[in-house]
């Protein structure tokens, strides 16, 4: 197999937030420089990339020049520009995820269109134009409004379930998606690199903050049936190799009450439901995306021990200096590994670290885990 790796290789990320500074924590071990483009002075890479260059990722020209000079380009987060991605491609710069492959998840409508032409099943949708195409599409209510393009962590996404609710609908062309009766949202995570090599995480369920909808917990394996999990594997490896992708992608999965499984959506790039890797299984998400995009043999994804992941969100009523409440007693606690991402100021919800907690068993780590969430808060100085 022919890697792409030398000590001193150079992966330039754009974004810097905290998914590439897990990252760049793994990539140490590989003797991997990592460069960061990033608006924000401040980012949570800023102070431990090898090299940091404030920029905007959305930017043609920044996104360019920061490109040409690097082994490998990646992304932490799907805002970015494409087409200064392509030109690096053209000009035989290796970005992963493909540059198309960006484009067609910037998009859910397209994203959405790629299931269906695939034959990947996921829940039944409609695309509109603008708000004003709302009522025509009454007979489909109630159903889920989802912007097309700029969403992320929860934004962008409401729940329109009458035509009263058309008035404070997303203005722009959107996704309407089907209500689903559905039991469980899953998470699978896959990783292929460019010889073509896959491998899945095992299953994981996700456990979401209602007022938020942001993910608080995350439960490691999933309490599902062997036969559910293999078909989740299955359905992650399906999305990756249709898409040709190389990298890591997490698939979001639904599992209805009649026992289906349907794609919800992917993230071509390190994911939430993936941070308790570091701890819990043998090849963390992060070493496995360095894997898959230096083309080096992909690790194995074994579970050491069973796992809760708790995201650390920014309690209400506070915004300002984080302070964390508790972190001395709860790194006391044996199993109790805290990720804190280096965000100078916290805001409620505002995801400021993680938790990761591993045990002999998945319910100790429920248990566990709940103590953690009780006695761990994100506050303000």
């Amino acid at each position: 197999m022919n890697s792409d790796y030398h000590s001193g290789l150079s992966v330039g990320i754009l974004g810097g937030g905290q998914l590439g500074r897990m990252f760049i924590q793994e990539a140490l071990n590989f003797d991997v420089r990592v460069c960061i483009l990033d608006p924000n002075l401040n980012a949570p890479c800023a102070a431990i990339a090898h090299e940091f260059i404030q920029g905007d990722i959305t930017d043609f020209d920044a996104v360019y020049a920061f490109g040409k000079n690097k082994d490998v380009v990646t992304i932490e987060i799907e805002h970015v520009n494409v087409d200064a991605l392509d030109k690096l491609a053209e000009e035989g710069i290796k970005v992963y995820p493909q540059p198309h492959i960006i484009r067609l998840i910037q998009d859910k409508g397209i994203q959405k269109e790629f299931y269906e032409a695939n034959n990947i099943p996921t829940a039944p949708f409609r695309l509109i134009k603008n708000a004003s195409e709302l009522p025509a599409n009454a007979d489909f209510l109630p159903f889920m409004q989802k912007a097309r393009t700029g969403g992320y962590d929860g934004k962008g996404v409401q729940a329109i379930k009458t035509e009263a609710d058309f008035e404070n609908s997303f203005p722009d062309g959107s996704l309407l998606e089907a209500f689903l009766d559905f039991d469980k949202e899953l998470s699978v995570i896959v990783a292929r690199n460019e010889k073509g090599e896959m491998m899945t995480y095992p299953i994981v369920e996700l456990e979401f903050n209602p007022e938020a909808n942001l993910v608080e917990f995350l439960f490691a394996p999933a309490n599902v049936t062997k036969e559910i999990a293999e078909e989740a594997s299955a359905l992650a490896k399906t999305v990756i190799e249709k898409l040709g992708m190389v990298g890591i992608l997490a698939v979001e999965l639904f599992l209805t009450k009649d026992g289906k499984i349907l794609v919800n959506e992917v993230a071509p790039r390190p994911h939430n439901s993936g941070h308790q890797t570091i701890e819990a299984n043998y090849t963390s998400q992060y070493e496995q995306h360095l894997r898959s995009i230096i083309n080096l043999p992909l690790g194995s994804t074994g579970v050491i021990k069973p796992s809760v992941m708790v995201n650390l969100l920014g309690e209400k009523g506070y915004i300002g200096k984080a302070k964390y409440e508790g972190i001395e007693e709860v790194i006391s606690w044996q199993g109790v590994y805290p990720h804190i991402y280096g965000k100078e100021n916290t805001k409620p919800f505002r995801k400021m670290g993680h938790v990761t907690v591993i045990a002999d068993s998945l319910n100790e780590a429920k248990s566990l885990a709940l103590n953690v969430k009780k006695t761990l808060k994100v506050i303000a100085e």
